[in-house]
């Protein structure tokens, strides 16, 4: 396929935030496969430049997660214009840090805005076309945060667990349908996720020592992030090609290493209390 032409087999990918981090990243693996890429942003002028090195294959609409009229609008827009959407990649977010205490109610509901309920609302809207399709895929960006949490991470992480939650239920629901879900669990890639649009609840001191750290290395290692994008991007491809494609895909050392450890300590915590547990059924 040469740029401009579009073959019936190429698949029409949704990608929110699609103009920057894995978003760009997975926008570029599929039109390097030949695909088309229909890139929900906030901002479409920041587009220009991708769309000009894959002509007639990128289209940008303004969209805001968490403007209900937007998203329904890019959905009918996106359906209307390529006829189906095959990949839906659920992506927009970002990094907040601060102990709960810290953490203003506006600043978590913001999280849960953004990477969830934004997510959960582009998801409810794309699922009737895809059960009239039987076929496609929904892909939910999480985070090795979404499985586990950390000093500082709450909003982060209560929002990144909950959209993981809530699909492993639409993921149940489904199967059946022909409709594949794929969570995304990375960890640490070299994006703009702990660069500038990283953002930090009011410190309050007596958490320094726990919460400070955390901070800290946010901030140090932006720009040396061990992971990939163009690498992750060709993971998640290489995921939903699979005839029977996981349920999770986690992405980087640094994620596999974390979430082995959760589930070993959750394992262990079931083994040491598990007298206590059996001991709570009733008696006959």
């Amino acid at each position: 396929m040469t740029n401009g032409q579009i073959s019936d087999t190429a698949r029409r990918w949704l990608i929110t935030g699609a103009n920057s981090g894995l978003g760009a990243a997975f926008a570029r693996a599929a039109l390097a496969a030949g695909d088309v890429v229909i890139a929900g942003v906030r901002r479409p002028e920041t587009m220009t430049g991708l769309a000009a090195e894959f002509p007639g294959r990128v289209f940008a609409v303004r969209l805001d997660v968490t403007d209900a009229e937007q998203c329904e609008q890019a959905v009918k827009q996106a359906v209307a214009e390529h006829g189906r959407i095959d990949v839906l990649v659920n992506n927009a977010g970002f990094a907040i840090i601060g102990a709960v205490e810290e953490t203003s109610e506006a600043e978590l509901r913001g999280a849960m805005e953004v990477m969830f309920f934004g997510a959960m609302r582009l998801t409810r809207l794309v699922l009737p076309h895809l059960r009239a399709q039987r076929s496609g895929a929904i892909v939910q960006v999480s985070s090795m945060g979404g499985m586990l949490s950390f000093p500082g991470a709450s909003a982060y992480s209560a929002a990144k667990g909950a959209l993981e939650l809530a699909s492993e239920a639409l993921a149940a629901e489904v199967t059946p349908l022909g409709i594949r879900v794929l969570i995304v669990e990375p960890g640490a890639f070299r994006t703009e996720f702990n660069g500038p649009s990283l953002q930090s609840a009011t410190v309050i001191e007596d958490y320094q020592d726990t919460v400070g750290p955390v901070r800290g290395v946010m901030t140090q290692v932006h720009g040396q992030q061990p992971g990939d994008p163009a690498k992750a991007a060709a993971a998640l491809l290489t995921a939903l090609a699979l005839p029977e494609p996981p349920l999770r895909l986690v992405l980087g050392a640094d994620a596999v290493a974390g979430i082995r450890g959760k589930l070993a300590a959750v394992g262990a915590d079931l083994d040491r209390t598990a007298e206590l547990s059996f001991s709570t059924a009733v008696t006959d």
